[in-house]
C-alpha cells in the first residue's frame, strides 16, 4: 500500500490538490487523506478531484478503493468529516472567536459561531440526505464505532456529531455525520444553508455536552435509515425555503429510486439467515 499512497499523493499534488497528511486508519486497508483548507467551493473540488484520482491510480496498481461508508460489518466505517469556520470579510480573522484569547472556555466563541452551530444542528434531520446518501451509509451510524448517533455538539469529542476544535484562529466545527458516499457539493450546501439559517434566525445551540455522547439515550437520535431521512427531506420547509421545489423534487425522485431498488433486491444475508432454516 505504501508504493500505491506515494504515487497518489504525488498525482494530487501535480493536480494542485495540497496533501497535508495521509495514515492508516482503524480498518484494514482503511486509509486517512486530509486536505489543506480553503474557500468551500475549491475544497469541493479538491475533494471530487481526489476521489477521481484515487479510483485511477488504484486501477493502475491492480487493485480497488471504495468509498463505501461501511464497506464491512466488523470494522469502522469510512467518514468525510466537515471543518468549517468562517471569516470576518473586514480583517481576515477567524469569526467564530468572541476574543482570540484561545481558553477552552464556553466563552471563547462568538454569537456568530452560535448561531451557526445551532442552525446546523437543528436542521441536519431536515438534509440528513446530503450527509448520508445511500442505504449503506446509516450502517455506519452505530455506538463505538467513532461515527455518531446521537445530535450533540461538545469540545473535541468524538462521540459528538459535531465537535468544536481548534483555539484561537483555527477554532472549527467538525461535523462528524457525512460518509464518504457523500456528493460533497450537496453537504456542504446543507451545512451552509443550516448554519445561515441559524445566524438569521439568531438560534442559539443546546448546551455543550460533556461525556460518552453514546450513553447519552435523551438525546435526539440522527435518522436510522434512508427511508426515514427521505420521509423528512420530503416534509421539510426549510429544505424547500433553501433549495427551491424543483432541487428537492429532482433528489426525492432519486432517493426514492435508490429505496426501492434496495427493496426490491434479495440480499445475501437473507439467503443466509433463511435459506436453510425455512
Amino acid at each position: 500500500i505504501k508504493k500505491y499512497t506515494e504515487a497518489f499523493r504525488q498525482h494530487l499534488k501535480a493536480s494542485g490538490v495540497p496533501v497535508e497528511n495521509s495514515k492508516g486508519e482503524a480498518g484494514i486497508g482503511q486509509h486517512e487523506l486530509n486536505i489543506k483548507f480553503s474557500d468551500i467551493l475549491s475544497m469541493a473540488d479538491r475533494h471530487t478531484t481526489y476521489k477521481q484520482c484515487l479510483k485511477e491510480v488504484a486501477d493502475q496498481f491492480g487493485v480497488s478503493v471504495t468509498f463505501m461508508a461501511k464497506p464491512f460489518i466488523d470494522t469502522a466505517g469510512s467518514g468525510c468529516h466537515i471543518h468549517l469556520s468562517m471569516v470576518n470579510s473586514s480583517d481576515g480573522k477567524n469569526a467564530f472567536t468572541a476574543d482570540g484569547s484561545g481558553t477552552n472556555s464556553n466563552d471563547q466563541f462568538s454569537p456568530l459561531f452560535k448561531h451557526f452551530l445551532a442552525g446546523w444542528l437543528k436542521y441536519t434531520p431536515d438534509v440528513m440526505v446530503f450527509y448520508a446518501p445511500t442505504i449503506n451509509s446509516y450502517k455506519r451510524f452505530m455506538s463505538a464505532s467513532w461515527a455518531p448517533t446521537h445530535l450533540a455538539w461538545s469540545y473535541d469529542n468524538r462521540t459528538a456529531a459535531f465537535r468544536v476544535v481548534g483555539k484561537g484562529q483555527s477554532t472549527r466545527i467538525e461535523c462528524r455525520l457525512p460518509g464518504a458516499d457523500c456528493n460533497i457539493y450537496l453537504a456542504f450546501a446543507a451545512s451552509l444553508a443550516s448554519g445561515l439559517r441559524g445566524i438569521a434566525d439568531k438560534l442559539e445551540p443546546p448546551p455543550i455536552f460533556e461525556g460518552d455522547i453514546y450513553q447519552a439515550k435523551e438525546l435526539p437520535q440522527v435518522p436510522r435509515t434512508l427511508k426515514e431521512a427521505i420521509r423528512v427531506f420530503e416534509n421539510s420547509s426549510f429544505a424547500r425555503e433553501a433549495f427551491g421545489e424543483d432541487v428537492v423534487n429532482h433528489y426525492l425522485n432519486f432517493y426514492r429510486q435508490e429505496q426501492a431498488a434496495y427493496e426490491k433486491t434479495v440480499t445475501d444475508w437473507e439467503r443466509h439467515r433463511y435459506f436453510e432454516q425455512i
